[in-house]
C-alpha cells in the first residue's frame, strides 16, 4: 500500500526515525531542514546529478510530487538534538573556525558562513540548510567534495565558488568549531533573506 509513512521507511532506517541524523555524522540530520533544500536534495539524487548509490537508487523513479511530500514531512519534524561531539582541537584551530564561520575571511574571499546558513545558523528557506546538529566528519566530507568538484548544485553554485578559497586547515577548523556548538533554542530555519545574502545562491531561486 503506497503512503507517505511507507515511503519514508527508505529514509528512516539510515537517517533515524524522527530524521535526527546518526551519531557517527555519516547520515546527517534532515528534521527540520528547509524543505526546498530537501527537495532539490531529494531530486538531485533522483537526476544522479548528486551521487551516492543507495540514494540514487531509493529514489530513482519517484515523481516530483512524492519528494515535494517526502521534504515536507522531515521539514515539520523536530527531534532533539545529539550532544555536541568532544574535540582535541587546539583553541587557535577553533578560533579560525569561529571567525570563518560568523565573519568569514574578506582576504580570502570568503563570506561568512551565517550570511547565508542564518545567525543562528539553522538554515534560510527556502533552500539552504542549518549546519548546527551536524558531525564534524560529514561537514569535512561535503565540503571537500565541493573542493574537488564532486558535489554540485544549482548555478551559480555558491558553495562550489567558496568551498573553493578554503583550505584544507580552514576545513577542518570549521568542522571542528560548527560540531562544538549548542543546539538552538529554536531550530526552525530563517525566512528568505536575498538582500544579505554575499553571493548568487541558485539554492535560492
Amino acid at each position: 500500500m503506497d503512503s507517505l509513512e511507507a515511503r519514508v521507511q527508505g529514509c528512516v532506517t539510515c537517517h533515524g526515525q524522527s530524521g535526527q541524523g546518526t551519531a557517527n555524522g555519516y547520515f546527517p540530520r534532515i528534521a527540520g531542514k528547509p524543505a526546498g533544500y530537501l527537495y532539490n536534495q531529494l531530486a538531485a539524487f533522483r537526476d544522479g546529478t548528486r551521487r551516492y548509490p543507495p540514494m540514487n537508487y531509493l529514489v530513482a523513479y519517484l515523481p516530483d510530487p512524492y519528494l515535494k511530500e517526502m521534504a515536507e514531512y522531515f521539514a515539520k519534524l523536530r527531534p532533539p538534538f545529539a550532544p555536541k561531539e568532544s574535540t582535541n582541537a587546539a583553541p587557535p584551530v577553533l578560533a579560525r573556525g569561529q571567525a570563518l564561520v560568523t565573519k568569514g575571511d574578506a582576504g580570502q574571499g570568503i563570506p561568512a558562513c551565517a550570511a547565508c546558513h542564518g545567525n543562528g545558523l539553522t538554515g534560510m528557506e527556502p533552500g539552504i540548510p542549518g549546519l548546527v546538529g551536524l558531525r564534524r566528519a560529514y561537514i569535512v566530507g561535503q565540503l571537500t567534495r565541493w573542493k574537488v568538484g564532486e558535489r554540485h548544485a544549482a548555478e551559480p553554485d555558491c558553495m562550489k565558488r567558496i568551498a573553493g578559497r578554503l583550505s584544507d586547515a580552514d576545513v577542518s577548523a570549521v568542522a571542528e568549531w560548527l560540531s562544538q556548538q549548542p543546539a538552538p533554542s529554536d531550530p526552525s530555519p530563517e525566512s528568505s533573506n536575498l538582500v544579505r545574502m554575499p553571493l548568487a545562491c541558485g539554492s535560492q531561486r
